[in-house]
């Protein structure tokens, strides 16, 4: 199952040619993340946070505006050892706008490298993998 996530395109978001800007979609990606962390998981505490965005990448399909409703859909793409990869497909009204791709590492930050995923994570993470196929 995607995990789906909406977001109102703000003035701010867009750039002088009108559209919304490049980076603007690293945010919406980013919220995504988050909000499907607080799902899977529910805790947000920061003190004790276990990742790390290692990757993210963003194709862009066409160009989105000012005040349009777009949705992300998210979902788990690949469970490594250390890391799990998110495939997220941003859409409007008018058909795909953006698709993008996060690598997401479970990391130790005492010894300053990745760590394996703990079991309970690796649990969330392949249903929702699992519910996508």
């Amino acid at each position: 199952m995607a995990y789906k996530w909406e977001i109102k395109v703000r003035a701010s978001e867009t750039d002088g040619l009108g559209h919304v800007s490049n980076i603007s979609y690293f945010i919406y990606l980013e919220e995504a993340r988050i909000e499907l962390f607080r799902e899977l998981n529910g805790s947000m505490d920061l003190e004790n946070w276990p990742f790390i965005l290692a990757s993210a990448s963003c194709d862009y399909v066409q160009q989105a505006y000012f005040d349009e409703v777009l949705q992300i859909s998210t979902t788990v793409q690949h469970i490594g050892r250390s890391s799990f990869t998110l495939h997220h497909e941003i859409t409007c009204e008018r058909g795909v706008i953006a698709r993008g791709r996060s690598v997401v590492v479970h990391f130790d930050f005492e010894a300053q490298k990745s760590a394996p995923l703990p079991e309970t994570w690796r649990s969330i993470l392949s249903e929702q993998q699992s519910a996508n196929n």
